[in-house]
């Protein structure tokens, strides 16, 4: 009896602990942006069927790579749904084509990421985008997003004030959970606010709904290319960095062509681009999830499971955004996207030589411009990009501008 109550307590000690921070991470994570995926989705044309086939392709894609991931590698490793590619989606606009035209820009994002795994070269010439210029570029594009709760709090003082008010006390007591509470708090007031259609709520277990792809020369240029260098230099190569800072070096190459595989399952359902996690791949990877490193990789197991149980509830979800007052969806997701604008401009702005050109890129893409059927990241990118070389500083291989 002695032995079984030592066994039991061990497994306990050993897997519950990762269990836990796995569960916790996959909570934390969906309930901070699953508003921000659906918003993006329903921007981009998609109707609320196929919002909710997207946002549950993704949650199963996500739930079956953190699965096998760690389970094949016996590494900690995590993956998400691109929280900045969403950002951007909601920012671009409406493709030519339509959805179908956004959902082929996701398979060409995709592609390029395969790409991008498959030959060093590719993943070398992204290594060199300096980390400040790829920071900047985020930056801009969450700005208009995060601005938005507060020009909500004017125009709907009493939906949004509740929100921000929630969020903020979340701040000061429960600083990991405040957005996740800012979404409950919005739940609550949609429940209040919110009137459904008659038969909405029948039948809303989620099913996937294929969507025929169509590629056009538009949106795989103002919404595919500009998709892949977000999610390349803003969850990749930042998830690749969270790992190593905890101990662990898995090689990038399969994990990028296990992203792009999942990518274009996701995409043919309507679910946008999923990546490495970088957000929430600390609790997963770093001393929360275990004090010994070689016993934390059960926890990107439970967060996979957490993930396919929270996909049931996405149609129920997407028909409440739809019916939403769209300003107030972008509330939440404008007070999610904070942490991550503070994140970006903090990396933007670090190193004092590179801060014009970093600004250069910030302001461009906060911009909103296109040109030549290119967005503003795009062109927040080049004009960084040509601002440093023309201040006479190289492009390294490792993520950083030197002096030349």
């Amino acid at each position: 009896m002695a032995i079984a109550d030592r066994i039991e307590k061990d497994g306990l000690r050993v897997y519950g602990q990762p269990i836990m921070a796995g569960a916790l991470a996959a909570v934390v994570g969906y309930a901070s942006t699953f508003t921000i995926v659906l918003a993006a989705l329903s921007a981009a044309g998609a109707s609320p069927q196929q919002a909710g086939s997207g946002l549950f392709a993704a949650c199963l894609v996500v739930g079956v790579l953190n699965i096998l991931g760690s389970a094949r590698l016996r590494v900690p490793v995590s993956f998400a749904w691109s929280t900045p590619g969403a950002a951007f989606l909601l920012t671009a606009g409406p493709a030519e084509g339509g959805f179908p035209a956004v959902i082929g820009a996701f398979l060409v994002a995709a592609a390029l990421i395969l790409l991008t795994g498959l030959f060093r070269p590719l993943a070398r010439v992204m290594g060199a985008i300096p980390a400040p210029i790829a920071n900047a570029m985020l930056a801009g594009m969450l700005l208009p997003l995060c601005l938005v709760p507060f020009t909500a709090a004017a125009e709907l003082p009493t939906l949004a004030v509740p929100i921000l008010l929630a969020w903020a006390v979340g701040l000061r007591f429960a600083r990991r959970y405040a957005v996740p509470i800012a979404v409950a708090v919005t739940a609550v007031m949609l429940g209040v606010s919110t009137h459904l259609p008659a038969g909405t709520l029948d039948g809303t277990w989620p099913a996937l709904v294929p969507v025929m792809p169509s590629f056009t020369l538009d949106a795989a240029l103002r919404i595919g290319l500009p998709l892949f260098i977000v999610t390349m230099a803003s969850q990749n190569l930042p998830g690749l960095a969270v790992m190593r800072a905890n101990g662990f070096h898995p090689a990038p190459a399969p994990l990028f062509v296990a992203t792009a595989l999942g990518s274009a399952v996701a995409g043919i359902f309507g679910g946008q681009t999923v990546n490495l996690s970088a957000l929430t791949a600390a609790i997963c990877a770093g001393p929360e999830a275990h004090p010994e490193p070689g016993r934390r990789w059960p926890a990107p197991i439970a967060a996979g499971l957490v993930y396919l149980l929270l996909g049931l509830a996405a149609s129920l979800a997407a028909a409440f955004i739809v019916a939403a007052p769209p300003l107030l969806i972008q509330t939440v997701a404008g007070l999610a996207l904070l942490s991550s604008l503070v994140g970006a401009l903090a990396g933007a702005l670090a190193d004092e030589h590179v801060r014009l050109p970093a600004i250069v890129c910030f302001v461009t893409t906060a911009s909103g411009i296109t040109i030549a059927g290119l967005g503003a990241p795009f062109w927040g990118l080049a004009g960084g990009v040509a601002m440093l070389v023309l201040l006479g500083w190289k492009l390294g291989t490792d993520n950083r501008a030197t002096r030349s």
